[in-house]
């Protein structure tokens, strides 16, 4: 029985490489079509596009994990019933729970996999992708720098950077600082800072304080100010969520949390990120039944249409549910956790079933 199961492993891993191969393919070539009218922009050419679009294929693979997963075990075992493989398997004692046992630990390889996208290919291509997306159009390296400002919480202090020209070097600070009853209680104006030994070192600075009434200006040539708003923190928080890590996205919350800000979105990025490799498993699981019984007799192409509109219908439901449950102000887990928890109870009772 173990024999049997390594080889039900080994090809349904094969069969899902394949199937990968192409559907990365596929979404590569509509990335790069869907941008090609982007170029020109600077020195962003053909060239600079399609080494863009290279570095998001661990992106898109990411995303494209819980569909390959389907269609390969539909592909894998599919073909093995098409062989009579699998009735030969049971008539020598092989139960559906060893089937599903040995679908599961093949579940289990590629959810290793999706955990490894999402935690360390998907954000690093995603954000080499955009840096230097933003240097061939721009002409200098970026980094994380961007002219859209940033507005943060940072104790009882209210930071809006002007600039962000790299995460440990900013233009254009203003910072307000509140009392315990939200009362405006100083204003400075700093025209350049840089984080220098684990703290702001500000420069050009401009001040207006608010005490008895009065209204106190003065200005200073250099100021240092600590805080918890490290270039860390604010390297994360320019990013998009998507090109986020799992520890980064829990750095992100701890900080948000510290300063009384609205963390849910990141929350739900998280759960959605943590339940992603357990969607990889209940899909491959969800396939089993389909080339049992009847299904067995049917061809490659009927199975790949129904792992297609399974995929289609679970990710518009997925997305769906995100979206539902940010705007209802459900639990992160349940917003990210419903689908996939709907799709492995009906895996399961499927299995139970199958015959």
């Amino acid at each position: 029985m173990k024999r049997l199961g390594r080889h039900l492993v080994a090809h349904i891993a094969g069969f899902s490489g394949v199937v990968g191969l192409a559907l990365v393919a596929i979404y590569t070539f509509v990335s790069f079509v869907s941008d090609i009218d982007k170029t020109g922009q600077g020195g962003f050419g053909v060239a600079q596009l399609l080494y863009y679009t290279a570095m998001m294929m661990p992106a898109g693979l990411y995303t494209l994990m819980p569909v390959i997963a389907l269609l390969g075990t539909l592909m894998g075992l599919g073909a093995l019933a098409a062989q009579n493989e699998i009735t030969a398997m049971r008539a020598a004692g092989m139960t559906i729970v060893q089937l599903g046992v040995a679908t599961l630990c093949a579940g289990l390889l590629l959810g290793t996999l999706e955990v490894m996208l999402g935690d360390v290919f998907a954000p690093a291509g995603t954000q080499a992708a955009r840096s230097f997306k933003s240097e061939a159009r721009n002409g200098a390296p970026t980094g994380i720098a961007t002219d859209r400002p940033l507005w943060l919480r940072d104790g009882d202090a209210v930071v809006h950077i002007g600039t962000l020209i790299s995460e440990s070097e900013v233009a254009n600070v203003d910072i307000y600082q509140l009392d315990a009853d939200l009362a405006l209680r100083t204003v400075l104006r700093a025209e350049r800072g840089r984080y220098i030994d684990g703290r702001w070192h500000l420069s050009g600075i401009a001040m207006t304080r608010f005490a008895d009434g009065r209204t106190i200006a003065e200005h200073r040539d250099q100021l240092d100010v600590e805080g918890h708003l490290s270039p860390d923190v604010l390297r994360l928080f320019v990013l998009e969520a998507d090109s986020l890590t799992t520890p980064g996205l829990v750095r992100l919350i701890a900080y948000l949390d510290d300063n009384g800000l609205d963390a849910r979105s990141y929350r739900l990025s998280l759960w959605r990120k943590l339940v992603a490799p357990l969607t990889v498993v209940a899909m491959m699981l969800f396939a089993v039944p389909f080339v049992l019984g009847s299904q067995r007799g049917g061809g490659a192409g009927q199975r790949l249409l129904i792992g297609i509109v399974v995929g289609l219908v679970f990710y518009v439901i997925n997305e769906v549910t995100a979206s539902v449950g940010q705007l209802y102000g459900w639990p992160p887990l349940l917003a990210a956790g419903l689908p996939t928890l709907v799709l492995a109870v009906l895996a399961a009772e499927r299995l139970r079933r199958a015959r």
